[in-house]
C-alpha cells in the first residue's frame, strides 16, 4: 500500500531494457521522438509494480476475510517484507520494495492510530490530490511535471537539470502531456474520496490497486498516442543541453 502509485510499465519492453549496450541511437528529428526516448528512460518496469501492489492486495484479502485491521496491515508488511528479501538475494535494487514498506508504514500509523481500517488509504488518496494539485500548478507556472521527468533522464542533467525548459517547443509538449497526470488525479479522486467516505475497505483496495500501475500504463499509452501523433520538428541545434534560447517565462 505504498503512498506514492506504483510506476508504469516500462514502454522499451517487459524486462525494461533499453537498446543493446554498445548501440548508438540516431538523432531524433522530431520533439515527440526526443520526449518518448526520455519517458521510457524514467520510468519503472513491471516487477516493481507488482512487488508495490502485492501489500495491497494482501490487505484486501485478509480484511475481507477477517475484518480486523492489525492482522491485515501485518499480512501487508509480511508480504514487503519477503519481497524485499528476495531482492536482496538476487542482489537487485530495493527501489520499489522500500517504497512499499515505507507507504505501509504511513498506512499502519493512519489506520492503527484511527482505529479504522478505510484509514489505511487516506495517505495514498491525500499522496494522489497533492501530485495532482502540484501538476496543474506546474502547468500554470510552465515548469510542467514531465518535463522535470525528462529532465532527470537526460544523461547531461547533472551538468544542466532544466536544459529542457530552453526548448520552446519541448516545453510546449510536456505541458499538454502534464494534462494528463491531472486528469488521472481527478479521475482517481472521484472514485475513491467515495469510497473512503462510504468506509467501503474492500473496494479501496480495488481502487487502489487499479490505480496503481494499470492506471500508469493507461496514462503513459495517451501520452504515447498524442506523442506519435504529433510531428514537431526537433533542431538538435537548439535542443536542450546544447546552447539552446533562453527560457521561456
Amino acid at each position: 500500500m505504498a503512498v506514492p502509485d506504483a510506476q508504469p510499465p516500462h514502454p522499451e519492453g517487459a524486462d525494461g531494457a533499453g537498446p543493446p549496450e554498445g548501440t548508438a541511437r540516431a538523432e531524433p528529428t522530431t520533439v515527440e521522438e526526443h520526449i518518448r526516448r526520455s519517458l521510457a528512460m524514467a520510468l519503472g518496469g513491471w516487477r516493481g509494480s507488482a512487488e508495490t501492489a502485492l501489500p495491497t492486495v494482501g490487505f484486501v484479502v485478509m480484511w475481507t476475510w477477517r475484518h480486523e485491521l492489525k492482522p491485515a496491515l501485518v499480512v501487508a508488511g509480511a508480504i514487503a517484507v519477503v519481497t524485499a528479501v528476495v531482492r536482496i538475494v538476487e542482489r537487485k535494487s530495493l527501489q520499489f520494495v522500500l517504497s512499499g514498506l515505507f507507504g505501509i508504514a504511513i498506512a499502519a500509523f493512519f489506520a492503527l492510530r484511527s482505529g479504522r481500517a478505510q484509514d489505511a488509504f487516506l495517505p495514498g488518496i491525500l499522496w494522489s490530490a497533492g501530485v495532482g494539485v502540484a501538476s496543474l500548478v506546474s502547468i500554470v507556472v510552465r515548469w510542467p511535471v514531465v518535463g522535470f521527468m525528462i529532465g532527470a533522464a537526460d544523461p547531461q542533467a547533472a551538468e544542466d537539470p532544466f536544459a529542457w525548459r530552453r526548448h520552446p517547443q519541448v516545453l510546449k509538449v510536456c505541458i499538454r502531456l502534464t494534462w494528463v497526470l491531472v486528469v488521472l488525479a481527478v479521475v482517481r479522486a472521484a472514485v475513491m474520496v467515495p469510497l473512503y467516505l462510504a468506509e467501503q475497505v474492500t473496494w479501496l483496495g480495488v481502487a487502489k490497486i487499479v490505480f496503481g500501475w494499470p492506471a500508469w500504463a493507461a496514462a503513459v499509452a495517451v501520452m504515447g498516442a498524442m506523442l506519435l501523433r504529433g510531428r514537431t520538428p526537433y533542431d538538435p541545434l537548439t535542443a536542450p543541453g546544447r546552447g539552446g534560447s533562453a527560457a521561456p517565462g
